[in-house]
């Protein structure tokens, strides 16, 4: 993670003519949420990373439409209480009160709010290079190397210890089979050369983790 994420937050917001003040403000709340203990993966260096490969992938936008993606990629996960779907939308409740907060226009507050919507089912509009943006980085460590998407998928684990194991293994393999049976992991091209074959890979070997008599699911 950066030694200074708020490189990031900052400068978005000011490209969107927010208040620093009210930016200042919305970061330590952010700061503090993402630091809540129940959090073992869907913390700061996750919103940082999603952040950071969000801004890579969305080169090609203008650049208020990237500052747009940046601080919806910071804010996506910035309520968390393994609750898919009310997840996503009190984050972007929170987004859209910052911003307004921030003085930021209408337009912009909603692009910003729709991308962190996007999130729950994670599908983007068709043409809309901003969802995809997004949707790609969020992602990102499906493709990681085998020890750092181990470390992952133990952290989420760990997220949703509510569940017993019999549970788990099975909502996890389910959740597993439906990535897998996608023609594409990521929507964008730059996405796809970066990370595509080493999440399928990840996908597989942990799939075998909870259903190993289904083989490696190519």
């Amino acid at each position: 993670m950066p030694h200074d994420p708020t490189h990031r937050w900052q400068p978005a917001l000011a490209c969107l003519g927010g208040d620093p003040r009210a930016g200042h403000d919305a970061w330590a709340e952010l700061e503090r949420r993402y630091r809540e203990p129940h959090r073992r993966y869907h913390g700061l260096a996750h919103a940082a990373a999603v952040a950071q490969d969000a801004e890579q992938l969305a080169l090609d936008l203008p650049v208020r439409e990237r500052a747009v993606v940046v601080l919806a990629a910071w804010a996506h996960d910035v309520v968390y209480d393994a609750i898919p779907g009310e997840d996503e939308r009190r984050s972007a409740e929170w987004l859209q009160r910052w911003l307004t907060r921030a003085g930021v226009a209408k337009e912009h507050v909603d692009r910003a709010e729709a991308l962190v919507l996007a999130t729950a089912k994670h599908e983007a509009p068709e043409g809309d290079a901003a969802a995809v943006a997004l949707l790609d980085a969020d992602l990102a460590i499906l493709g990681a190397t085998p020890a750092a998407y181990a470390t992952y998928a133990d952290n989420v684990r760990q997220e949703y210890a509510r569940y017993d194991e019999a549970t788990w293994a099975a909502g996890r393999a389910a959740v597993l089979e439906n990535l897998l049976k996608r023609p594409k992991l990521y929507l964008s091209e730059r996405a796809r050369s970066r990370w595509e074959a080493a999440a399928r890979r990840n996908l597989r070997a942990e799939l075998t983790r909870w259903r190993p008599e289904h083989g490696d699911h190519r």
